[in-house]
């Protein structure tokens, strides 16, 4: 259901760019959109996820770096059925994660150090099992196409307000194109939102089945979502476009689930995993490295 409803949604944001396009240059316009698309759509897919990663500052972590920490990646990722993504961390105080990369070949995960420090190990594997199941959806490729997708939309829209309103041959005239320019960006963002929402509901599913304990990750979301709203994340505060890709929205304030939010409300998402807890009868941990006893969990995650 999910996967049909994120495919109807790419398409209604699609035929939106190519509507605008159209509108700003009829068949010449709905064909320049098209190959705009394409364009853009293609450097994102080759480059997008070491641009991101460089945004915020991400380090590259391996067995002799962060022992603990890439170890317990690479046990979920046996679970999962992937091979082995690149892991990063964030020097970052506000508890958080996401995952990136075009394929699961090429995929990368990433956690705060906030995020390491804040939850015990059933909850970061809860969480990095979330940001696995984003892999193996290919969701990192969805969203990175989705995003290039509507600001191409609001490039176009900007292109409209120079030009759009001097042609003769546009059926909207000024007062259209005016409201194009408005409208247009707005749409594509409320369909970019819809289509991130959707995807975590996912994530969250497939994380809780890769891990094995649903209310580990519920428990973690808790966590992360409180103090979320008390840490800024200063990268993400200056690169808001990036905010859907994290596991909670990074960026301050953003509390309900509502039209304008790239995520579920918190809630909702625990409550969705304390119903798949109940029907799993997932009351014991999952076996995993992670599961020592308290006395045994030694070392620095990284």
């Amino acid at each position: 259901m999910n996967t049909m409803r994120t495919g109807l949604l790419m398409a209604a944001l699609m035929g939106l760019f190519l509507a605008v396009g159209y509108l700003l240059g009829r068949e010449q316009g709905m064909l320049i959109a098209f190959v705009m698309a394409a364009g853009m759509n293609l450097f994102a897919y080759w480059n997008a996820d070491k641009m991101v990663l460089r945004m915020h500052g991400a380090r590259q972590v391996d067995r002799q770096s962060a022992p603990e920490f890439y170890g317990m990646v690479e046990e979920l990722s046996q679970r999962a059925g992937l091979p082995m993504p690149k892991v990063y961390i964030m020097d970052n105080p506000q508890p958080n994660a996401f995952a990136t990369g075009r394929n699961p070949e090429n995929a990368a995960v990433a956690a705060t150090t906030g995020l390491l420090k804040l939850l015990d190990r059933d909850e970061v594997a809860g969480v990095m099992a979330h940001e696995l199941a984003h892999v193996k959806n290919r969701d990192t490729l969805v969203m990175t196409m989705t995003a290039t997708i509507a600001g191409a939309i609001s490039m176009l829209a900007n292109f409209g307000m120079f030009f759009g309103g001097r042609d003769r041959n546009n059926p909207l005239g000024a007062i259209g194109t005016i409201a194009m320019i408005i409208l247009a960006p707005l749409a594509a963002m409320l369909v970019q939102m819809a289509i991130s929402r959707t995807r975590e509901y996912g994530a969250d599913r497939g994380g809780a089945e890769i891990s094995g304990q649903p209310l580990a990750l519920a428990s973690a979301l808790a966590k992360i979502s409180g103090a979320a709203h008390r840490i800024e994340n200063r990268t993400a505060e200056a690169n808001p476009a990036t905010a859907h890709m994290f596991i909670i929205n990074p960026l301050n304030g953003q509390r309900m689930d509502g039209l304008f939010s790239t995520h579920p409300d918190p809630r909702n998402r625990i409550e969705a995993l304390s119903r798949m807890a109940q029907e799993m009868g997932a009351v014991e941990a999952a076996p995993g490295p992670w599961n020592a006893p308290a006395s045994e969990r030694t070392g620095p995650w990284g």
